[in-house]
């Protein structure tokens, strides 16, 4: 018997290239090669575009230029290769899934905290992605062979609403929604100490760390806009709950933002730094030892609203906060009360 080829070989992909050839229409000189591209609606990402551009495959009159490149009215873009679709390496898995909403195109979950969004380095396997395909089998190949379906994400300790396409065409449509900030995102937070004000802006670019590759930061040479809403629900001695609303989706960003104003996620060890020292000494031993111990961020995506992308039709979906957080927060308002 001859050897079964490996899932992700790419002798199985015998498609040919695809060749994308575009004019330049009065509306668009001027405009950003990677935009002109991403408007197009042929790429999910300005990221995957500008790979593209830098790597020379997509040209302008024949030449490489930059992804900043600005358009002339006589260029002609040529994409000289667009790379097929590569087999997904992702395996099924039988794992617990809680499923808000799902039909032909698209599927709405609530992930707990604690679960990773996609197979990645150091966890290759018990993913969300692991699970929704052993649910629903096929998911669109946009994202790429490690991430099929997945429009967005939430960190591995971070709990709440999230949406994943079944098919190309609707990938595409949602992550235009996301890009073009048409998304309404909601989050819960507790954090350290008491904010100054009942509600703020947050508007600081966020990009990778300058020294920690690991950390993202808001003093990054390359940031990209970042705006987080922020508001007072409660507030505790050494603490406050807060509704976020994100108006961009960077990574991290929400962590980021409230960390580098003084007040990180509760729970947050790469963000929170030594602030716990300064909000337990106001806490009984026995509610500063289960804060310390806590295992998870205190932060839960609640609130997750889009337009369908085959009907145009309003949906949005709400997830109540898990009870490990129901139940810290009972323990401080007890605290509180006394």
């Amino acid at each position: 018997m001859g050897k079964e080829p490996f899932l992700g070989d790419s002798s199985l992909n015998t498609k040919e290239p695809e060749r994308i050839s575009l004019s330049v229409p009065a509306s668009a000189v001027g405009t950003r090669l990677d935009r002109f591209l991403q408007q197009s609606g042929r790429f999910p990402s300005r990221h995957q575009l500008q790979k593209l551009i830098v790597g020379g495959l997509a040209k302008v009159e024949g030449r490489t230029v930059k992804p900043s490149y600005r358009l002339r009215a006589t260029d002609r873009v040529v994409v000289v290769e667009v790379p097929p679709p590569v087999p997904c390496l992702c395996r099924p898995e039988k794992l617990p899934l809680e499923v808000l909403y799902h039909d032909d195109d698209l599927v709405v979950v609530n992930k707990p905290a604690g679960m990773v969004v996609h197979p990645a380095p150091g966890h290759a396997g018990s993913t969300l992605v692991n699970a929704l395909l052993d649910r629903f089998g096929d998911l669109s190949a946009v994202g790429g062979v490690q991430r099929p379906g997945i429009v967005h994400r939430l960190d591995k300790d971070t709990s709440g609403v999230l949406v994943a396409a079944k098919r190309d065409d609707v990938h595409i449509r949602l992550s235009r929604q996301f890009q073009a900030h048409q998304i309404l995102r909601q989050y819960v937070g507790l954090v350290h100490g008491n904010m100054a004000h009942r509600a703020g802006r947050i508007d600081a670019p966020v990009g990778r760390h300058p020294v920690d590759r690991k950390k993202m930061s808001t003093r990054s040479a390359r940031g990209r806009k970042a705006i987080t809403h922020w508001r007072v629900l409660e507030r505790f001695p050494g603490f406050s709950l807060l509704r976020f609303r994100l108006e961009t989706g960077r990574t991290h960003q929400i962590r980021v933002h409230l960390s580098e104003t003084g007040h990180p996620i509760l729970g947050d060890r790469l963000y929170g730094g030594r602030t716990f020292r300064r909000s337990s000494s106001i806490l009984s031993a026995e509610l500063a030892h289960s804060i310390q111990s806590f295992d998870r961020l205190f932060l839960h995506a609640q609130i997750l609203g889009f337009r369908h992308p085959s009907t145009n039709r309003p949906m949005v979906f709400c997830s109540p906060l898990p009870q490990e957080l129901l139940d810290l927060l009972a323990r401080l308002r007890e605290q509180a009360s006394r």
